[in-house]
């Protein structure tokens, strides 16, 4: 739980960007976080947003480095260049999109690396908010090796076929009967995208399928619930669902 820690106990870190393969003699940067640790630690890939490989995902990772976990976030609009990280994310829009293809290669090529570090202790869990929360559950119904997966306020994890298109060309609730790990879920009830419809439709898919998931909904939230840079912001309901979010993965994964 956050702030739980015994002032006693040694804490640090190691946070840097990396390049990484991702098959094919491709590499792409990723941002990479882990403690200063002797004994094995449980890890995470952290899914960027569509803000774009950004300052809030660093962070993130570090955050989460904090309570020990080893964190990589890769850089998924490596393919368009290089600039600021709202100017790679317009090249990626004005491109159509990064493609669920692509992402998945470079989650599993993420899930890979942490997994066969050395001071991995085998699990590693998935982690997204957004467009990154979308990913998430498309990673976690369709890559291999993924022991934990959470959805935050992923957008489009329910799809209209008006909605498709070549970068997106299958809804990822399509394939919830493949969701291969438990699975949690953060929503504000005033977000419009995933609606409160969407949620609900997302919800009735995990029971049929008899799935292993919780979701936590905040009234008087909506998209954004973490992002203290923006008015989106809500205090009480960001704090409490990172202590659910850290407590899933604790349980799961360590």
């Amino acid at each position: 739980m956050w702030n739980s820690f015994n002032v006693k106990d040694y804490s640090g870190m190691v946070a840097e960007t990396i390049t990484m393969e991702t098959g094919n003699g491709e590499e792409i940067r990723a941002y990479y976080s882990r403690p200063i640790s002797e004994t094995p630690v449980a890890s995470l890939v952290l899914i960027p947003h569509m803000p774009g490989w950004d300052e809030y995902c660093r962070e993130a990772c570090r955050r989460f480095t904090e309570h020990g976990y080893a964190v990589l976030c890769p850089d998924i609009y490596t393919r368009y260049g290089d600039g600021t990280p709202s100017e790679v994310a317009k090249k990626a829009r004005d491109a159509g999109m990064v493609s669920d293809q692509s992402v998945m290669k470079d989650t599993q090529a993420s899930i890979n690396f942490l997994r066969e570090s050395s001071n991995s202790n085998g699990k590693v869990g998935v982690i997204g908010m957004c467009s990154g929360g979308r990913h998430t559950f498309l990673a976690a119904c369709t890559l291999s090796g993924v022991d934990a997966a959470a959805d935050l306020w992923g957008g489009g994890v329910v799809m209209a076929k008006e909605d498709l298109s070549e970068a997106r060309p299958q809804s990822p609730s399509d394939f919830t009967e493949q969701l291969s790990c438990p699975l949690i879920g953060i929503f504000g009830n005033d977000d419009r995208n995933p609606s409160k419809d969407e949620v609900n439709a997302l919800e009735k898919l995990l029971k049929k399928y008899k799935k292993d998931y919780v979701f936590y909904r905040y009234d008087g939230a909506g998209h954004g619930i973490w992002y203290y840079d923006k008015p989106m912001y809500r205090m009480e309901a960001a704090m409490d669902s990172f202590n659910k979010v850290l407590e899933f993965f604790d349980t799961h994964l360590k």
